[in-house]
């Protein structure tokens, strides 16, 4: 029981991810044709509302549900990395019409089909730590 705030939390981002037409294919195709601005917008507002919540959690000093401060970490800024690994997760999303928020939204409104993306996208997040040390970082 002390997890249903996690439960309720998770219906009510299917909810907003599925009155807001993010699970819609025709939505991410029109993004990926570049003939509207609907995902574009609110992946943009994403962004924005992280960016505020980042400054807001630095300047007040937040703690987790632990007691610990909440502490950000500088990422290793390499172009290549970031280009390769953007490349592939946009390919995988343009050829499935799913990223992974709304691939659980879409298995919770019976499109069962995308239990072979959740298992395919859990492998890969597997092999990646498998061979992660033999990659070039």
């Amino acid at each position: 029981m002390k997890y249903i705030k996690f439960l309720l939390t998770g219906v009510l981002f299917g909810i907003v991810m599925t009155k807001a037409e993010i699970i819609s294919w025709f939505r991410i195709y029109e993004m990926f044709r570049f003939d509207a601005f609907h995902m574009y917008g609110i992946i943009g507002s994403a962004v924005l509302i992280g960016i505020v919540f980042v400054k807001y959690t630095k300047r007040k000093e937040l703690c987790c549900i632990e007691k610990k401060p909440i502490e950000f970490k500088d990422k290793n800024m390499s172009f290549p990395r970031y280009l390769i690994g953007g490349v592939i997760f946009g390919l995988g999303w343009a050829m499935t019409g799913a990223c992974p928020g709304p691939m659980f939204v879409l298995l919770g409104h019976g499109v069962y089909s995308m239990l072979i993306l959740i298992m395919s996208a859990l492998f890969g997040t597997f092999l990646y730590g498998v061979v992660k040390d033999k990659l070039p970082h």
